[in-house]
């Protein structure tokens, strides 16, 4: 299309939390039984055999930049870290990815973000966080340092409306469209974030997070009442793929492949992440939950959030789609 950016001169700007994840990894952390939720308990002052553990780094917004640089994007990040070495390797993650980290600001208080992450052989975990600098946020407009960018890609901001007010005010004064994945503690918040949904762009849950939201049974249902307030929807409800809208159609798909699960962190942002990808390079419906099923799955084969997140040179096989006129 004449006059349509090619992908390295749409600037995105992914919005939020970043930190170090150190995955324990060992059988002592799978169900005590089968169809048991519940890991083994821990006698105090014990010691416990681990079989491997492995640094890297996650946070939603972090892992959604790596997502947009590794598909041919001016990806940047902007949030807070502190002074440490799991902000030096955050940084050191994203600089070796291409991602833009400018923005980054540092907390004169706090450390930075950091999680161990139990990792069961089925690839289920359980998260222990410290959500330190990533999750005190003092943002104002000056902090945007006068940005000109296409895109905010916003994750959760520990539920801080405050701050999503100025990075939302920010985009409409710039004419910068907003793409968000929400998390729990703006979930929590209905009325703060439903007045913020109609002047998203792009909006990405699960099933379970859309029902927090509006009423509907399936993903259709939920995805055709999100699309009253915003022009692109996608829901998730894991195995049983995904639905999706932009102003002309709903599409419904499965699963991209049928693969071991490694590990499940992050496997959400490389689906969001991949999704907008797309809509923001103007691809169509079905290209965009293509490229977000397949990151996702390209992310579950791997210990970690952003190693097997997908390059733009990849090679991706066609999905099925039930395709209805909106």
């Amino acid at each position: 299309m004449s006059g349509q950016k090619v992908r390295h001169e749409i600037k995105i700007l992914s919005i939020g939390g970043a930190v170090q994840d150190v995955f324990l990894i060992g059988k002592i952390f799978a169900p005590k039984h089968e169809h048991h939720e519940t890991v083994e308990e821990f006698v105090m002052g014990s010691k416990n055999q681990l079989d491997g553990v492995i640094f890297s780094t996650g946070g939603g917004a972090t892992n959604a930049s790596v997502t947009f640089a590794r598909q041919g994007f001016h990806s940047m990040y902007m949030g807070k870290i502190g002074h440490d070495i799991a902000g030096k390797a955050i940084l050191d993650d994203l600089h070796s990815n291409g991602v833009d980290t400018s923005l980054v600001g540092y907390s004169k208080d706090m450390g930075s973000g950091y999680s161990a992450v139990l990792l069961a052989p089925n690839g289920e975990r359980t998260i222990m966080s410290y959500r330190g600098a990533s999750a005190h946020y003092d943002l104002q407009e000056s902090d945007f340092h006068n940005l000109e960018a296409d895109w905010f890609y916003v994750t959760s901001l520990d539920g801080n409306f405050e701050v999503l007010d100025e990075v939302f005010a920010f985009a409409k004064k710039k004419g910068i469209k907003i793409a968000m994945n929400p998390g729990a503690k703006e979930l929590a918040d209905k009325t703060n974030l439903r007045r913020l949904i109609p002047q998203m762009t792009l909006l990405s849950m699960n099933k379970d997070e859309m029902q927090q939201i509006y009423e509907g049974k399936t993903m259709e249902e939920l995805v055709r009442a999100a699309k009253k307030d915003v022009p692109y929807v996608i829901v998730t409800d894991g195995p049983h793929g995904a639905v999706a809208a932009d102003m002309h159609h709903i599409i419904s798909a499965g699963m991209y492949e049928d693969v071991p699960v490694v590990d499940r962190t992050g496997a959400g942002d490389a689906f969001s992440s991949g999704f907008t990808a797309m809509i923001a390079a103007n691809e169509s419906l079905e290209k965009a939950v293509t490229l977000a099923s397949a990151n996702s799955t390209s992310v579950v084969g791997s210990i970690g959030a952003k190693v097997g997140i997908l390059y733009d040179s990849a090679k991706l096989h066609k999905m099925e789609f039930s395709i209805k006129d909106f």
